[in-house]
């Protein structure tokens, strides 16, 4: 699995919104500027996010996005699927029936994927936050937040 930059700003607006909003919305810009994401994508990337029922837009002169659920609740699962990035660490495999070492290979890309996807389906914003802050002070950085 590659995490692709459509995944990445994904996460980074995601971790952002988390960080940042405290309850009044975030605008567009705000975001692709502290994230360095190009605004135009980056509106794409939220309503995806969106459409998956991860964000809520709030239109108006004050308007922009929120969480729609709380950090400790949102997957980094949940995240890349909304934008369609594959969890997929190969493309399908198809056995051969009469190889038994092709349904070997199968099998444990079967079973990778499957860790795969639990693991970033286990992995939340809250946790990634908190990693983020942790390099962030072991670094001696002030507490503005950038991924």
């Amino acid at each position: 699995m590659k995490l692709t930059r459509k995944g990445h700003y994904s996460v980074k607006a995601m971790l952002d919104l988390a960080t940042s909003s405290v309850g009044k919305p975030i605008s567009v810009r705000e975001i692709a500027d502290r994230q360095s994401i190009p605004a135009p994508y980056l509106e794409k990337l939220l309503i995806a996010l969106r459409q998956a029922g991860l964000v809520r837009s709030v239109r108006g002169a004050q308007g922009g996005y929120l969480l729609k659920r709380s950090a400790q609740e949102i997957s980094l699962g949940e995240i890349l699927a909304a934008v369609g990035e594959s969890v997929d660490p190969l493309p399908r495999l198809e056995p051969n029936s009469e190889q038994a070492q092709d349904w070997v290979t199968f099998a444990l890309w079967q079973r990778l994927h499957q860790k795969i996807s639990d693991a970033l389906y286990g992995i939340y914003l809250e946790d990634l936050y908190y990693d983020a802050r942790s390099w962030q002070a072991a670094q001696g950085q002030e507490s503005e937040f950038i991924v």
